[in-house]
């Protein structure tokens, strides 16, 4: 029965489509352009380093006297210096490492393992397609070895510099690839964190979608050709569950040649490697813990009291100096030890340079309405009366911070964590604030690489906590660190 809300004529009206599935035009999408462009570029690059991996063995051994003496040196005879001879062994070793998806994905790319594994296979093909072709043919062994061990250190440096080059292009922002953000605001903030620290600029945002805008909601065809006419080729959705009409979404991208990501940040689920899997058309993530349990938490505990103890050593020329200076500056001890909250809402002692002059808590009282971040839960004020001269060529590269490496040593911080609050902050906290309490502080985090003090809204350094919280990983640990030693020396957001 034909639908009464339609005209009755063998012509569809103008914009309505017949099947969601149906193409507005015939064209590759430019995620899947850019992809194959990327794996053609490592073919390409894979078969010159085989060709010259295999160049290289017969070279070796045709002009090393050592091989001509054990006269292990006929490889094929002159068919080897053919081009006939050496396109078979490329099309056998490409098609190997292509069929273990070492021209896939980004993380395929880049194991390293499999790529050792796959160029043996490849080796023993070429070796049994050999004999199968002419079983009397005499092989040279040492070319053989010498091409198998040249394939490896050739293929894995290649990728490794290539892989290098890609990186600095992107930090550059010269190959970003555009994408575009769809989402509730709070999902889109924790989607931009995690995709400026860990992804190196690998990803350029170029518009957001906010879902919590109801007129948005019914006009997806319309969104995504705006989305297409960027060059947008992945969206990136980060509120899936937000979304009322999500396989209107899904087509119109489908349709566009557009690439679908969809982020489960709403799901609150880690990032610790996780593994997609269907059972029984159900969405499974998997996350498998390590070999060795436990052995990622004492690794970092290791790494905070090696780095923490060098680094008592070697600055101690210029803690002795800050010492000297403080006290020369203003009356009182040259260290403050304040009460903060620490793991499990345990209260320890911080340690820092004192920069402040002697009755700061109680001058706090009288500056409180001064406080310059929203919620009233941390106090930051720019021009702080209370801050001493030395305090304040302190506070800018946060070298006052350096004594807390005594708290890393006696176990009760972490060089990487949420910075531990005062009491009085504390105090301000809704119920949802306290799981950041629930692993280590730290010296420095992913909210004082985001913006130090230039940030002025306690729920959004909440989520930049969170952020580090759910996606922890000993290279995270290490990317916030070289970021701090950065945002340090820059002075940048410091007061």
């Amino acid at each position: 029965m034909p639908d009464p809300k339609l005209p009755l004529s063998s012509t569809p009206p103008s914009g309505y489509q017949q099947d969601q599935r149906a193409p507005s035009s015939f064209n590759f999408g430019r995620g899947t352009i850019i992809g194959w462009l990327r794996s053609l570029i490592f073919i390409l690059l894979d078969t010159v380093l085989i060709a010259l991996s295999w160049k290289t063995a017969q070279t070796i051994v045709f002009n090393v006297r050592w091989f001509q003496a054990v006269g292990d040196f006929q490889l094929l005879g002159e068919d080897f210096n053919t081009p006939g001879f050496l396109i078979p062994i490329l099309v056998v070793t490409v098609v190997t490492l292509a069929s273990a998806g070492l021209y896939s994905q980004r993380e395929s790319r880049r194991r390293f393992a499999r790529l050792f594994q796959y160029l043996t296979v490849a080796q023993c093909v070429i070796l049994a397609l050999a004999y199968l072709e002419d079983p009397g043919l005499i092989l040279s062994r040492s070319t053989f070895v010498l091409a198998w061990i040249f394939n490896i250190l050739f293929v894995v440096t290649g990728r490794l510099i290539a892989e290098a080059v890609i990186t600095t292009l992107r930090q550059k922002g010269t190959i970003s690839r555009p994408i575009y953000l769809v989402g509730t605001p709070r999902d889109r903030l924790v989607a931009q964190i995690a995709l400026k620290l860990i992804s190196n600029n690998e990803f350029k945002i170029v518009g957001q979608l906010d879902l919590s805008n109801r007129h948005t909601r019914d006009r997806w065809a319309d969104i995504v050709q705006e989305i297409a006419a960027q060059g947008v080729g992945e969206v990136f959705v980060c509120s899936w569950q937000s979304i009322e009409d999500p396989m209107a979404l899904y087509w119109s991208l489908k349709t566009a040649g557009i690439h679908l990501r969809i982020l489960p940040i709403g799901l609150e689920v880690p990032h610790q490697s996780p593994k997609i899997e269907m059972i029984g058309g159900l969405l499974t993530i998997q996350f498998h813990p390590p070999a060795l349990v436990g052995s990622d938490f004492w690794t970092k505990r290791i790494f905070d009291l090696i780095v923490a103890t060098g680094l008592m050593i070697v600055l101690s020329p210029i803690l002795i100096t800050i010492a000297i200076l403080i006290k020369l500056d203003s009356p009182g001890p040259v260290f403050f030890k304040q009460t903060r909250m620490g793991l499990r809402g345990r209260h320890i002692k911080v340690w820092k340079f004192r920069t402040m002059v002697i009755n700061a808590d109680q001058l706090l009282k009288e500056l409180e309405a001064k406080n310059e971040i929203k919620g009233g839960v941390l106090f930051k004020m720019k021009n702080d009366p209370r801050i001493t001269k030395v305090g304040r060529v302190l506070r800018r590269y946060s070298l006052d911070e350096l004594p807390q490496l005594i708290n890393v040593l006696i176990g009760e911080m972490s060089l990487v964590g949420p910075r531990p609050l005062p009491l009085r902050d504390v105090e301000g906290f809704a119920p949802h604030h306290y799981v950041r309490h629930n692993v280590l502080p730290g010296i420095t985090g992913l909210w004082q690489v985001s913006g130090r003090s230039d940030i002025n809204d306690f729920e959004y350094a909440f989520r930049l906590d969170m952020a580090y919280i759910q996606n922890w990983s000993l290279a995270l640990d290490f990317q916030i660190l070289m970021k701090t030693v950065q945002v340090v020396l820059g002075s940048k957001g410091a007061y």
